[in-house]
Parts: C-alpha cells; structure tokens; sequence
C-alpha cells in the first residue's frame, strides 16, 4: 500500500521560513518525479514546485527565489523548503509523487499559514 505521509506545516510570521517533508513508503521513490500543490481557501489547487526524477526542478513564478524543492532518495522524502513567506503562501500544502503511466499519489495535505 503506498502512503505518502507529510509534517512540518504550522503558524509562521511574515518573513518566516518552514521546511516541508514528505516521506513515501510503498514504492520505488527513485522512479517517481516528486512535486508540492498548494490550495488557499476558496481557490484552486496550484502547483507549487517539481522536482524530476532526472534531477530537473521547476517552480511557480510565485515562488522562485523564495521556494526549494529537494528530494532524499535513501529516505523516500521530498522537501520544501520555504523561505521569505508572506501571507499570500497560506494555503493547505500537497505533496504528490508521479511518473508517466501511474496514478499519481498525493499526501493528506499539511496547513501552513503565514500571519503576525
């Protein structure tokens, strides 16, 4: 059975930083592209980072500069590193794991939220 299981979210204040994990079990993480959604209330999910399983990593305009995606593969996690964050990053966090032909597999989703 595979399980994503993500931590890290909380309360932060603007200008603040979390990091973001996200530990799979289930599957051959190293063959799977790794990427974090997001979702603020009364919005659509939006893709937020990815990273390849080749090594290539993408990121939202919103987020570049601010934002990094990394990933153990000994430990069959995904991070998030997130730095710099304003209140516009509030939002529930997703973390997903995919590759061509699969389902992909989503987290059950960590709150981070970013106020004074």
């Amino acid at each position: 059975q595979v399980q994503l299981v993500e931590s890290g979210g909380g309360l932060v204040q603007p200008g603040g930083s979390l990091r973001l994990s996200c530990t799979a079990s289930g599957i051959i993480f190293s063959s799977y592209a790794g990427a974090w959604y997001r979702q603020a209330p009364g919005k659509q999910r939006e893709l937020v980072a990815t990273f390849a399983s080749g090594g290539t990593t993408d990121y939202a305009d919103s987020v570049k500069g601010r934002f990094t995606i990394s990933r153990d593969n000994a430990k069959n996690t995904v991070y998030l590193q997130m730095n710099s964050l304003k209140p516009e990053d509030t939002a529930v966090y997703y973390c997903n794991v995919y590759r061509a032909g699969v389902t992909p597999y989503w987290g059950q989703g960590t709150q981070v939220t970013v106020s004074s």
